[in-house]
Parts: structure tokens; C-alpha cells; sequence
């Protein structure tokens, strides 16, 4: 077995560990990295999933929801339905105490300016001054990257948004491109990260995307990207553990949610666009067994190459809304 291997189940094992359980709603908790904030390891994907209740109210019966079944993370952004996200999560606050963990996101056209006004505007619309993490959202390819990185990019202004208070910490999230997302998690000190993270370890790059080659996920945010942010002792979030339906069939969606779970993150965010997904996600999670290393090797092994290929290929030009 191999150095990477062998260390990659051990994380494994460390990951279930160190899960503890709520006493109050049973609940797992896990620590966000090094935050030493502890969060649901089921999160509450407030998305185009929970704006598909379309009506307010009963977006916020879901939320409810689901926060009293012992979820404590919500996953918001800027983007999700251009603010109507941020705003029924603002909606919420106004009649219930903020005891949860809040998460939104932040992209734009990259510059400082643009960054900082979606910042003061996602405050406005949550009705915080300051929420608990904020992500760059959706890192995309090396030009991307740049621009985050430029001397008036984004990744100044989620800086500024940490120093001033506005968030207590900030990230990045992926779904694109694992060597793009390695390379900023290794030149830059943030808290966490989140990643698409399913059985079919979405890559966008060789051998991920090669037929004949795609059952290591070598190339994956598994295997390289995941591996940074352990390195560096960051809290892991995973999505797309589903790959947005794709996946159904190929394993029943216990399972898909079991794999995310097994791995070393502290949460794995869901979108529920139903209560009884609510229900039975929270089922899952209150009973959830870590898979067997043999079980997580043998289960990327299902995707063929071309339905890997076909997945990468989607989110490759996928935008979260």
C-alpha cells in the first residue's frame, strides 16, 4: 500500500474518532479544523434545493426544521436565487436566536470593490454584522485564480471582511478543478474549504477524466486537494454528493451520504428539498457508521470512465444559484 493510501485511510479512521454526539438532539458534531468550532455533520444546503419550497413560509417550516433536529450548519450565498436565500435566512433571525453556525458565500467579477459591496450587501440580507464563515465561492481555473489573487482581487477583500469583523472566518469552495483548488489552499493560510466530494472524485483532470483511468481519483478533489487542506489542518466541508442527481442508481443515496461522511471532513452539505429529505438525511446522519476502507475503495470503482467523464464535463461549466 502506498504512502498516500495508507495515510488517506488513516485520516479515515481519525475522522470517526473523533465525531462526538450531541446530547441534547444526538446529533454528530465534528470540529471545522482548527476553528474549534463544532458543527452537524449534516448541513443544511440553503441553495437551489431549499428555494425549491418556493414559498417563503414553507422554506423557513424546512429550516426550522431542520435546526431542531439538531442541524447547525447553513450553507447560504450571495448568488443562491441573486440574495432571496440570504434574505429568508435573514427572515428567520428576525423572530428566533441565531444559534447556529452561518455560512454564506461570495463571488462576483473577483475585484476587491465588487467583493466588499456583495459582502455588505449579504450582511444586509442575513440582518448580521458579522456571520461565522464566509467563502470565496466557486474557485474555477487558473485565470480565476489569478484574479483572487491579484493585488485588488477578492481573496484581499475576504481578508479585510475577517479583520474588520464582518466574518469570523473565511474560505473557498470548488466544484471545478482539484489542482486549481490545491494550489490556493497551499499559498494561502484560510480556515476552511469546501469541495465536491462523491463516490465518483470529480476531477477535470488527467487521468480523472481518461477512460481506463479514472478509478483512483488520483486527479481528484479527493486525492489532491482534500489532502492540502488535512495538511494544513482546515476545516472540510464536502458537496455534490450526489454530483446534482447523477450518481442516483449507482448507489442508494444512504450510501452516497455515508461515503461523503466517511471521509475526513466535518460536514457534508445537502440540499433537501423536500421535509421528508430533511427527515431522512437527519436519519442517516443520527445513525451514521463510517464504510469500511475496503468499502470506500470499491465504490468509486462502480463509475465507469464515462459517467466520470460526463460528470467532470457538467461541473465543469456548472454555476451554483
Amino acid at each position: 500500500m502506498s504512502t498516500t493510501r495508507r495515510d488517506f485511510l488513516l485520516s479515515l479512521a481519525a475522522a470517526a474518532a473523533i465525531t462526538e454526539v450531541d446530547a441534547q438532539t444526538g446529533m454528530p458534531m465534528r470540529l471545522l479544523g482548527s476553528t474549534g468550532q463544532k458543527v452537524s455533520l449534516l448541513a443544511f444546503g440553503a441553495g437551489s434545493r431549499w428555494l425549491a419550497y418556493k414559498d417563503r413560509d414553507k422554506g423557513l417550516e424546512a429550516l426550522d426544521r431542520a435546526l431542531k433536529a439538531g442541524i447547525n450548519y447553513i450553507d447560504s450565498a450571495a448568488s443562491y436565487g441573486n440574495g432571496l436565500s440570504e434574505q429568508w435566512v435573514g427572515e428567520y433571525l428576525k423572530t428566533h436566536k441565531k444559534d447556529f453556525f452561518l455560512v454564506t458565500k461570495i463571488g462576483g467579477n473577483r475585484t476587491y470593490d465588487d467583493a466588499m459591496k456583495i459582502i455588505e450587501q449579504s450582511l444586509k440580507n442575513l440582518g448580521v454584522s458579522q456571520v461565522d464563515l464566509m467563502h470565496i465561492h466557486a474557485l474555477e481555473n487558473e485565470s480565476d485564480l489569478a484574479k483572487i489573487e491579484a493585488a485588488n482581487g477578492q481573496l484581499k477583500a475576504m481578508q479585510k471582511a475577517k479583520e474588520q469583523k464582518m466574518t469570523r472566518f473565511i474560505g473557498v469552495t470548488s466544484h471545478t478543478n482539484p489542482q486549481v483548488l490545491k494550489t490556493l489552499l497551499e499559498r494561502h493560510d484560510l480556515d476552511s474549504t469546501q469541495m465536491a466530494l462523491n463516490i465518483a472524485q470529480i476531477g477535470n483532470a488527467p487521468p480523472s477524466n481518461r477512460a481506463g483511468q479514472g478509478q483512483t481519483g488520483a486527479a481528484g478533489f479527493e486525492m489532491t486537494a482534500m489532502q492540502a487542506a488535512l495538511k494544513k489542518k482546515m476545516g472540510i466541508t464536502a458537496m455534490k454528493v450526489f454530483a446534482q442527481e447523477k450518481l442516483l442508481g449507482k448507489a442508494s443515496p444512504e450510501i452516497l451520504i455515508r461515503y461523503a461522511m466517511s471521509l475526513p471532513i466535518a460536514a457534508a452539505t445537502i440540499g433537501m428539498p423536500q421535509l421528508a429529505h430533511i427527515d431522512f438525511n437527519v436519519s442517516v446522519a443520527k445513525n451514521f457508521k463510517p464504510l469500511t476502507p475496503e468499502e470506500m475503495k470499491q465504490l468509486p470503482a462502480t463509475v465507469t470512465p464515462q459517467l466520470r467523464a460526463a460528470i467532470d464535463h457538467f461541473f465543469r461549466d456548472h454555476v451554483d444559484c
